[in-house]
């Protein structure tokens, strides 16, 4: 029996907002945790967050295009697309061994029935997030 697999933000946890199965394992998937987000997840895998750089690099076209008056939201998504920031997270997971292993890990964690809940900071409603790339990869590793 696979395990649920979900993801939701931590403002939604932090407000009982989140559309999460209650048996959940909490599994924060940040490069940069902070005390605060680390007191609202169970785990948190730092190896499956975004590398370094390409975090920097869609931090700084995200204060540029913020700097040119575009609305936060907007200027993450147009960051998200100026980087190239979903295909440089894909190749990370595909190149990275940390990553690969950590993702291994949950992959056979949910194979085994246990229920995850990929947590970040960003409100996808508004947002991009790496989370749904992980989470669509995961999905597609247990659906072969």
């Amino acid at each position: 029996m696979t395990g649920d697999l979900s993801d939701t933000y931590v403002a939604a946890l932090q407000h009982d907002t989140a559309d999460v199965p209650a048996d959940a394992t909490l599994v924060g998937v940040v490069r940069r945790p902070t005390g605060w987000f680390s007191a609202a997840v169970d785990e948190n895998v730092p190896e499956v967050g975004p590398p370094e750089g390409l975090l920097d690099d869609a931090k700084a076209r995200e204060a540029e295009l913020a700097d040119d008056g575009v609305e936060d939201a907007a200027a993450n998504r147009r960051a998200w697309a100026d980087v190239d920031f979903a295909a440089r997270y894909r190749d990370y997971l595909d190149a990275d061994d940390e990553a690969q292993a950590a993702v291994e890990v949950l992959a056979e964690r949910l194979a085994g029935g246990e229920s995850l809940a990929l947590v970040c900071f960003e409100n996808t409603d508004e947002k991009r997030c790496h989370r749904t790339i992980l989470r669509d990869r995961l999905a597609d590793r247990l659906s072969d």
